[in-house]
């Protein structure tokens, strides 16, 4: 098991990791550290305080990203002139085969 060492918000933190991981971890550690210099410049905060802010901002992002991707599984209703015009190039497709099976 590997082990990194993350500075945030002025602190040392050695966490553990899967060998292979750490470049991973310092990542999340720099986006923490991210999150938690732009709450710095709403004013003076505890610790405490900057952690749970920046940890409520990374949930809301995970939050729209996960919402976004949701959205994008989901299909519109099906619009009947796109269907038509599927059935008239499918139709056309088959007349095109079968010419080219007679030639």
């Amino acid at each position: 098991m590997a082990q990194v060492t993350l500075r945030i918000n002025g602190y040392s933190y050695l966490v553990g990791c899967e060998d292979g991981q750490e470049p991973h971890l310092k990542a999340m550690g720099e986006a923490v550290q991210s999150r938690i210099d732009s709450i710095k410049t709403l004013g003076q905060t505890g610790e405490a305080r900057l952690l749970m802010l920046a940890a409520l901002l990374l949930a809301d992002e995970l939050h729209d990203k996960e919402a976004a991707l949701h959205a994008g599984r989901q299909t519109a209703a099906p619009d009947p002139a796109f269907d038509a015009a599927v059935r008239r190039l499918a139709v056309k497709a088959e007349e095109i085969a079968e010419a080219l099976e007679r030639a």
